[in-house]
C-alpha cells in the first residue's frame, strides 16, 4: 500500500479515538457543573465504559498495523506526515501497554477522586482525602511502570503532559527563575505602593454578579472567543475543556472580588482561543492537537497578564466598567484602578495569586510531586511539608488544610506534572510577548483602541496553527529564534511591576 494510502486510512482511525476523548471531556464538564450529587457513582460507572472505549478504539491493531508500514518508509513522508506518524505512535504504544482493566479502573478512580475531593476541601478534612491522593499516586506509578517508565515515574508523568519535559529540565529553569524572582519579589512586597495598592483593591466591593458576566462576556468576545463555538458557566474551581467546535469554559464569581471572575475568564478564553485556533480538518492527529500544556497555559496566560492587565487594555474597557458599575468606581481614578489590577500581596490560594508570586505556587507543587514520586515524602505528611515549604516560599502558613493541600483540584484525578505547565506556559507567554513587542512596536496602541486582531492573527499563524507538529522547547525555538529561558519573564515582570512599585 502507498504511504499516502495508508495515512488517508489511519487519519479516521485517529479522529474517532479522539472523538471518543472529546465525549469524556464533555462528561467531566457536565459533573463540575450540573452533576447532581446522587448521580456521582452513575457518572463513575459512564466514565468507566467511556474509557474502556475509547482505550479500544486507540489500541486498534489496525492502528498498529498502519504505523509499522509508515515508518518502515519514512523517506516517504512529508513534514506533516511524519509528525502525524510520530504522534500516533506514542498514543498507541501507550494504549497496547496499559491493560483494559486498568485504564477502566484508573477512570472510576479519577471521577469519585474529585467528588471526594469536593468534599474534602467543604469540611477541611484532608485524612478522608489521604486514601484517595495514595491510590492515585499508585495507579500512576503503576502506569508509568507498564509503559517501562517505571524508574523514572514523575518523568513518565511530565511527559504526558508536555511530551520530552523531564524534572531535570524543569529543576533548571525554575531553579534561574527563583534565584531572579524572590528578590523582586521582596521588594515590591517590601516597597509602599504595596500597601496602596492593597487598599485600593479593598474598595472594590459589591460589584454585581450579572454585570460581571455582561463585562466578561464583552471582553472575551472582543478578544476573539466564538460563542458560536463555545460557553461560560460556573464552577467551584474555573477550568476550559474541549474542542475548537464546542469549547467549554467555567468561572466563578465574587461580588467583593470583581477582578476574579474577569482574569479567570480571560485566562480560561485563552485556552479556548488556542483550540478555536487549531486546524480542524486535522483534530485528532498531531496537526490538529495542542503542543502540550506548557504551550496551552501560555496563551491563557499571555491574554490574562501581558494583555488585559495591560494600562492600554483598561484605556479602552475601562469606560464600560464604570458604566456597569458607577457606584462602585465612583471615586476611584483610572491610575487606582491600575494599581489593583496589578496588585502584588503573596496569598495562599494559587488562582487568586498575582503574576509576581504566583509562580512560588508552582514551584512549591513540582517540589511536592517530586518527593512524592522519590517517596521522600509520605502523602500523610503532605499537609505539615506544605506549611513548611508555604513559609519558605511565600512568608505565609495556612492557617488550615482548604487554604493549603486541599486547595487544588488537580491530584484529585492524578494529574500529577500537571503543575510545572503552568509556570513554563508563563515563562513562554513571555517570550512571545517579547517577540510579537519587536515584530509590532505598536502593538499596545492597537489594545488602547480595543483592536486585538495582529494579536490573535500572529498567534493563530505561529502557534495555533502548528498544532503538535513539534514539542514545546522546540515550537518556542522555532517562533522566537531562541531556546525557552526564564529571562523574558522576569524582564517583563521588572518592566511592569518595578515602573509600578519601584
Amino acid at each position: 500500500m502507498a504511504q499516502a494510502d495508508s495515512l488517508e486510512e489511519l487519519v479516521p482511525l485517529l479522529k474517532r479515538s479522539h472523538l471518543l476523548g472529546t465525549i469524556g471531556e464533555l462528561l467531566g464538564w457536565d459533573e463540575q457543573v450540573n452533576l447532581p450529587p446522587g448521580a456521582a457513582e452513575q457518572r463513575a460507572a459512564q466514565h468507566a465504559v467511556l474509557a474502556e472505549t475509547q482505550h479500544a478504539a486507540t489500541s486498534d491493531a489496525r492502528i498498529g498495523s498502519l504505523l509499522a508500514g509508515l515508518e518502515a518508509r519514512p523517506a516517504e513522508l512529508d513534514a506533516d506526515g511524519t509528525a502525524i506518524v510520530k504522534n500516533a505512535r506514542r498514543d498507541y504504544d501507550r494504549a497496547t501497554k496499559l491493560p483494559a482493566e486498568f485504564v477502566r479502573e484508573k477512570a472510576v478512580q479519577g471521577s469519585r477522586g474529585y467528588h471526594a475531593w469536593a468534599r474534602a476541601k467543604a469540611a477541611d478534612d484532608f485524612a478522608s482525602y489521604a486514601p484517595v491522593l495514595e491510590k492515585n499516586l499508585e495507579f500512576a506509578r503503576r502506569e508509568a511502570a507498564y509503559l517501562g517508565r517505571g524508574d523514572v515515574a514523575y518523568d513518565y508523568m511530565l511527559d504526558k503532559h508536555d511530551p520530552g519535559l523531564t524534572a531535570a529540565a524543569v529543576d533548571r529553569l525554575f531553579g534561574e527563575l527563583k534565584r531572579d524572582l524572590v528578590p523582586l519579589m521582596n521588594a515590591i512586597v517590601a516597597s509602599p505602593v504595596a500597601e496602596r495598592a492593597r487598599a485600593v483593591s479593598g474598595r472594590l466591593r459589591g460589584f454585581p454578579v450579572e454585570a460581571q458576566r455582561v463585562f466578561l462576556r464583552e471582553v472575551t468576545e472582543r478578544i476573539g472567543f466564538d460563542y458560536m463555538r463555545g460557553r461560560i458557566d460556573v464552577s467551584l474551581h474555573p477550568f476550559c475543556s474541549g474542542t475548537g467546535s464546542d469549547v467549554r469554559m467555567t468561572t466563578r464569581y465574587k461580588e467583593d472580588q470583581p477582578l476574579d471572575a474577569l482574569f479567570g475568564s480571560v485566562h480560561e478564553a485563552g485556552h479556548g482561543l488556542y483550540e478555536q485556533g487549531l486546524p480542524a480538518e486535522w483534530l485528532g492527529t498531531a496537526r490538529g492537537i495542542h503542543a502540550g500544556m506548557a504551550v496551552h497555559e501560555s496563551q491563557s496566560r499571555l491574554w490574562e497578564n501581558q494583555v488585559a492587565r495591560s494600562r492600554s487594555f483598561w484605556r479602552h474597557f475601562e469606560p464600560r466598567w464604570r458604566e456597569l458599575f458607577p457606584a462602585q468606581t465612583a471615586g476611584l481614578t483610572s491610575d487606582d484602578l491600575y494599581l489593583a489590577v496589578n496588585a502584588v500581596e503573596p496569598t495562599l490560594i494559587r488562582v487568586d495569586a498575582d503574576e509576581v508570586t504566583y509562580n512560588l505556587h508552582i514551584v512549591l507543587r513540582f517540589e511536592m510531586e517530586k518527593k512524592l514520586f522519590s517517596g521522600e515524602l509520605a502523602v500523610r505528611d503532605l499537609p505539615l511539608a506544605w506549611r513548611a515549604a508555604s513559609r519558605e516560599l511565600l512568608g505565609l502558613e495556612p492557617a488550615n488544610d482548604r487554604e493549603g493541600v486541599l486547595q487544588d483540584v488537580h491530584w484529585s484525578d492524578g494529574a500529577f506534572g500537571y503543575f510545572p505547565s503552568y509556570c513554563l506556559g508563563n515563562m513562554i507567554a513571555a517570550q512571545l510577548w517579547a517577540r510579537v513587542r519587536v515584530l509590532r512596536p505598536g502593538l499596545v496602541e492597537d489594545f488602547a483602541r480595543g483592536d486585538f486582531a495582529w494579536l490573535l492573527g500572529w498567534l493563530r499563524e505561529n502557534v495555533h496553527a502548528q498544532g503538535r507538529r513539534f514539542s514545546a522547547l522546540e515550537l518556542v525555538r522555532r517562533v522566537t529564534g531562541e531556546e525557552l529561558s526564564p529571562r523574558h519573564l522576569v524582564a517583563y515582570l521588572q518592566e511592569r511591576y518595578g515602573g509600578l512599585y519601584l
